[in-house]
């Protein structure tokens, strides 16, 4: 990668950033369709947020993704929001546009597009989610605007009843979305006839692989099993998904599909989705996390 006076920067801010795929697959990206930008990874902490902004704007930073804990915190330092990241109230996604700041979010994009990917089409569809933090914010509201019916399950009720009530307030009627606790009575009600299981949970991340929230008895060969996480890239429940005749997603094809979105929001340009999946699998097997 040749780096000159006129190369545009792009990177992430956030804290943690030093396990950050997008280093690898963003510069992957760019390399392979010749375009002057390169990628880089900064430790932002919520103290210096405000001045990482302010050195986005003084340094003419062209682009950022933006990871926790600051997708919410970011948007007062921002100019202006595209009208998904303003719904939502969420960015992980900056264009620096002529001096101003635009949020965007791309995480329902890449949840939805990851389906795609894999040949899933969830209109119409029962989906259920596990968990009630970002990463199932995000798909509820994305899966809210398609699916037939869409559940959250949550350790802890109360989330699970605050995300339905706003996905439900903003998808309108629309939407068909119920809540309840992540118990195994829970569980084997609501997935007897699931279509799409999205674990958007931590359980099951390494180094605890072998952990899952879900009893492989309750597992079934028509379901997809979508796992947000690609660390490793099968999680228990990807593997016994499988062992049941199950079709599955790792979290490795969002991943690569919402920083595609944002490739094509900084360059204008089609992102190279293959490019960009086997440069995230090959750093994933360099880092021992096959």
């Amino acid at each position: 990668m040749k780096v000159s006076g006129r190369t545009k920067v792009c990177a992430v801010i956030g804290d943690p950033v030093e396990h950050s795929l997008s280093p690898c697959f963003q510069n992957a990206a760019f390399q392979h369709l010749n375009l002057d930008f390169v990628y880089v990874a900064f430790t932002v902490n919520v103290e210096n947020l405000g001045n990482a902004i302010l050195g986005v704007r003084s340094l003419g930073i062209y682009g950022l993704n933006v990871t926790m804990p600051h997708k919410i915190s970011v948007i007062r330092y921002l100019d202006y929001l595209d009208e998904r990241a303003d719904r939502i109230k969420s960015v992980n996604t900056i264009l620096n546009k002529d001096g101003k700041l635009i949020g965007y979010t791309t995480d329902g994009i890449g949840v939805l597009n990851a389906l795609k990917y894999n040949d899933v089409d969830p209109k119409g569809k029962k989906v259920v989610i596990l968990g009630a933090g970002g990463a199932a914010r995000s798909a509820s509201y994305a899966l809210s605007e398609v699916a037939g019916e869409l559940v959250i399950l949550n350790r802890t009720i109360r989330r699970a009843r605050n995300l339905a009530y706003k996905v439900s307030e903003l998808a309108g009627v629309r939407a068909n979305v119920r809540w309840g606790g992540l118990t195994m009575e829970s569980l084997r009600r609501e997935i007897h006839e699931v279509d799409i299981l999205i674990n958007a949970t931590p359980v099951g991340m390494s180094p605890d692989v072998n952990e899952t929230l879900v009893d492989k008895r309750l597992l079934h060969p028509d379901m997809v099993v979508f796992d947000m996480i690609y660390h490793p890239l099968k999680t228990r429940l990807v593997r016994e998904a499988e062992e049941v005749g199950a079709k599955t997603i790792n979290g490795l094809s969002m991943l690569i599909h919402q920083g595609a979105a944002s490739f094509e929001i900084w360059t204008g340009v089609k992102a190279p989705i293959e490019v960009m999946m086997k440069a995230a699998e090959e750093e994933i097997r360099r880092r021992g996390g096959a």
